[in-house]
């Protein structure tokens, strides 16, 4: 008898795309791909054959969720510019100009302040190593989060900018810099 309290939770990490259709397992697939791949590879992991991955990948090729490469043999990755695009595209659909404004000012302020503490421009400009031999507070794992912190806040803040010029020109409003 099938074990009915294994539906109720989150699916197993073994095969968290078993329940899902073709389509579906596919398109998991190419999310959690992080490098090219042919379609008998994406095939062999979805387990449905090769040509029916190479239909729906031309599919996600034309909507732009997947790009394809041309040669022997032809491979398949995720376009991350795509999946850039769309969360800027949700982030202007779900919050007002005002709003997406606010995240922009509130970011400023948090990179702000890991500039002032790490007397840099960028995480990249940081030696953690250093910084963390020379600081009595912070160990090299807390170094480490914050200079991912900030890395994290500077790119969210692109986003959120993006989304609130994308937002104000579509309300007709004026972007103010």
């Amino acid at each position: 008898m099938p074990d009915t309290a294994s539906t109720d939770g989150p699916p197993s990490f073994d095969d968290p795309f078993s329940g899902d259709n073709v389509e579906q397992r596919i398109y998991g697939t190419i999310l959690q791909t992080r490098e090219a791949s042919t379609a008998s590879t994406i095939a062999e992991r979805v387990e449905c054959d090769p040509k029916t991955a190479r239909k729906y990948l031309s599919w996600f090729t034309d909507l732009g969720i997947v790009t394809r490469h041309n040669g022997h043999p032809t491979t398949y990755e995720r376009n991350d510019a795509y999946f850039e695009w769309r969360r800027i595209n949700q982030l202007a659909a779900d919050h007002s100009v005002e709003e997406l404004q606010g995240n922009v000012l509130e970011l400023t302020k948090r990179i702000s302040d890991y500039e002032d503490a790490y007397d840099a421009a960028t995480p990249a400009a940081v030696d953690a190593v250093a910084m963390a031999e020379a600081s009595d507070e912070r160990t090299i794992d807390v170094v480490y989060s914050d200079l991912a912190d900030w890395a994290t806040a500077r790119e969210e803040r692109e986003r959120y900018e993006r989304a609130r010029q994308q937002r104000a020109s579509a309300d007709g409003g004026q972007v103010s810099g």
